[in-house]
């Protein structure tokens, strides 16, 4: 490749250093999708013989067939996917596969190339958090009137139902989706075509290889075509955002699966066992989601740290552009698939999550609002009166809603025996209806608008 110009060949560290093909071998498909459509267009526009692009377009298909059979071969002779895909095609063809190079560049090629792979790692995501979505909902569904504790500090603060818990996860991963909808329209311009950096002197036809590739329309500077990386970015930072939803989702079952929680009881097919403690069954599957996220961050950051000091236009730092691209999405896909499957087949203890929203003085809320309410006191004064009789009951040892009506009315004359109607974990949770929350009803209307949304 570089005869015409270096006399020796690279060093043997440069040969290594410098070959991308043992990860970008990936952009296969891609690769050759890329350049069945640049020859097209190259026949089209004259730019080469017919019969030379049937020559090139069927060595191609034979080349993606042996890939498909057997893997991509690698030489770090040929450093990467587009000359290892070039050499086999002359080997195929003859000298006519040297025409297929005709008004483009590594440059623009990899662009291309890397922007279809990212395209279509959205689409399968997107899929992946589909799936989520519908297995939230379903068991949201089962549980939209099961009480359990509502937390803040990880600590009982208001009774609500499973279901709008789970919601909760549903909006998150709703949002997720949008990021990568929202990151897949902007990545949706092809580079082909702007050559190495400042475009190509033959009369292409860059909207023709654009729409083949399914792009809404060709990149419009040629020097941004060939540097820009925001669309990996974009890509990362949306896997960034869902695995951090990932890994609150399964920290929440980490700890609903522990003994003094024991909220949950996960499927043996996400659980391992111990190698001396045979009583054990670790959330292993929900424990690797959460180390799983600090690994996707990691990736976008060493993205950012690689691009962050580019000058225009090619820089062979963006090589290692596509490795943490291709790790995160691998971490990524297995912890949607891990989640889904948890979510699917756990078992919820809902006697358990009853039993401690019982326990936990978690309607105290529901006793000051009933004092404004009813007694026309300001909240300051009806919080203070409550607490009061929080640590009345504490005392106690019973719930609120055990605590004698004559304790309550040594607290504040203006209780009355109406209060024992709200300070339960079901008054509690049928009482806000509010506008997105936790009342059964509430829960049920937001199931059946997800499930529009879902289609």
């Amino acid at each position: 490749m570089w005869g015409g110009r270096f006399a020796a060949g690279p060093a043997s560290i440069m040969r290594e250093i410098n070959a991308s093909i043992p990860f970008d071998k990936r952009l296969w498909k891609q690769d050759i999708a890329g350049s069945k459509a640049h020859v097209a267009m190259l026949a089209k526009q004259g730019i080469v013989s017919q019969d030379d692009a049937h020559a090139i377009s069927a060595g191609l298909d034979t080349i993606a067939a042996e890939y498909e059979a057997n893997g991509v071969p690698v030489n770090l002779d040929l450093e990467d996917i587009h000359m290892v895909t070039e050499s086999r095609l002359a080997e195929l063809i003859g000298p006519a596969a040297g025409r297929l190079h005709t008004a483009r560049s590594r440059n623009d090629q990899v662009a291309t190339d890397f922007r279809l792979w990212v395209r279509d790692a959205i689409d399968e995501v997107e899929a992946g958090l589909l799936g989520l979505q519908r297995a939230l909902v379903a068991r949201a569904e089962e549980n939209a009137d099961a009480v359990m504790p509502g937390f803040t500090h990880l600590q009982s603060a208001q009774p609500v139902t499973l279901g709008h818990h789970l919601m909760a996860y549903y909006e998150m991963v709703r949002r997720d989706r949008s990021r990568f909808a929202d990151a897949r329209a902007r990545l949706n311009e092809c580079p082909l075509g702007a050559a190495a950096l400042a475009g190509t002197g033959f009369p292409t036809d860059r909207h023709m290889t654009a729409a083949a590739l399914g792009f809404a329309k060709p990149t419009d500077n040629s020097l941004d075509s060939v540097s820009d990386r925001d669309f990996a970015l974009d890509y990362l930072m949306a896997a960034t955002q869902a695995s951090l939803h990932l890994s609150r989702l399964a920290e929440e079952f980490i700890i609903w699966a522990s003994q003094p929680f024991g909220f949950v009881n996960l499927p043996d097919a996400y659980s391992t066992g111990s190698s001396i403690m045979p009583q054990k069954r670790n959330p292993d599957a929900a424990e690797l989601v959460r180390g799983h996220a600090g690994r996707i961050m990691g990736c976008m950051t060493a993205l950012c740290v690689t691009m962050k000091g580019l000058p225009l236009a090619y820089s062979k730092d963006m090589q290692d552009d596509k490795p943490p691209v291709f790790e995160a999405h691998d971490l990524l896909g297995l912890s949607i698939a891990a989640m889904t499957g948890m979510i699917e087949t756990v078992t919820f203890r809902t006697d358990r999550m009853r039993g401690l929203a019982e326990s936990g003085f978690a309607t105290a809320t529901d006793l000051a609002d009933w004092l404004v309410r009813e007694g026309g006191i300001p909240f300051r004064e009806a919080h203070h009166i409550t607490g009061r009789a929080v640590a009345a009951a504490e005392a106690a040892a019973v719930p609120l809603d055990q605590l004698p009506l004559e304790t309550l009315k040594d607290i504040d004359a203006r209780i009355d025996d109406r209060i024992y109607a709200v300070l339960t974990v079901d008054a509690s949770v049928a009482s806000r209806q509010s506008h997105g929350g936790t009342a059964p009803a509430q829960v049920r209307a937001r199931i059946a608008d997800a499930k529009k949304e879902l289609g």
